[in-house]
């Protein structure tokens, strides 16, 4: 089975360069996305491609048009789907989307980014703590469970291409890395890191001074799996070359 995450930094934009018959051609079983920028109503030709595609599709936007939102597409239709968290504010960016099946459950999540100054990196802390407890108490539920998406954070060093420069970079701070090596150590695995130890492997690049050419990346993206699910992973990519978004797809393929 292949899922991929993807934040396509708005559906729309994304459909004009070729997002559909790139996407036809990885014959992906489920996809989430993320920062689609926009309600169903606002695309119904997109939809109409996404149902030609043979995807069951669920969307969860912000009440702020044009902001953020989260989306799964699925070849196997979900036993359930869960739209948000029940924290209001939240939900009301959307950011948060599950989809249960009969052995896993998989999340589409946008964790919210601090890069345009304190309020914004405050926010991000007070989802990361919400985040921590909300999960626990999921996973007793559900303890297959993926988390895919775009989590704002590059984990190591490993994960950023000048770790000097970015060390008081939204992003990069050191109580957001603490974060995630905990959340780690409570029962995730960094799928991509399970497979590959390697640095300069990024997911997404600044539009600025030709980073994406020179891979002066963060890598912020993940598939994270709950430690039940590790004697079914088979295999995590990222794809560098889907260039329809300032992020790139990351593919996880499982048993």
């Amino acid at each position: 089975m292949k899922i991929i995450s993807y934040n396509v930094n708005g559906i729309r934009a994304a459909s004009t360069k070729n997002f559909f018959g790139w996407l036809q051609a990885t014959n992906a079983d489920m996809v989430c996305l993320q920062e689609v920028k926009a309600l169903i109503i606002q695309i119904p030709e997109i939809i109409a491609l996404i149902e030609q595609l043979g995807y069951y599709h669920y969307w969860f936007a912000a009440e702020k048009k044009g902001y953020s939102g989260v989306a799964i597409l699925t070849k196997l239709k979900p036993n359930y789907i869960e739209y948000g968290c029940g924290e209001e504010w939240i939900d009301k960016e959307g950011r948060i989307l599950r989809a249960d099946f009969d052995n896993f459950s998989l999340m589409s999540l946008y964790m919210p980014s601090g890069s345009s100054g304190e309020e914004r990196q405050l926010k991000k802390y007070e989802f990361m703590r919400f985040f921590d407890g909300y999960i626990g108490t999921l996973r007793i539920q559900f303890p297959n469970l993926i988390i895919s998406g775009d989590y704002n954070i590059c984990h190591t060093a490993m994960d950023i291409h000048n770790p000097k420069s970015n060390a008081n970079s939204s992003g990069f701070l050191p109580q957001e890395r603490a974060w995630m090596q905990v959340f780690l150590e409570n029962g995730f695995i960094d799928a991509f890191r399970h497979f590959n130890k390697d640095p300069h492997h990024y997911t997404w690049w600044s539009y600025r001074a030709g980073a994406r050419t020179k891979n002066l990346g963060w890598r912020i993206d993940y598939h994270l799996v709950t430690k039940p699910m590790e004697n079914r992973l088979k295999n995590v990519r990222i794809l560098p070359d889907a260039i329809h978004s300032d992020h790139c797809p990351v593919l996880l393929e499982i048993d």
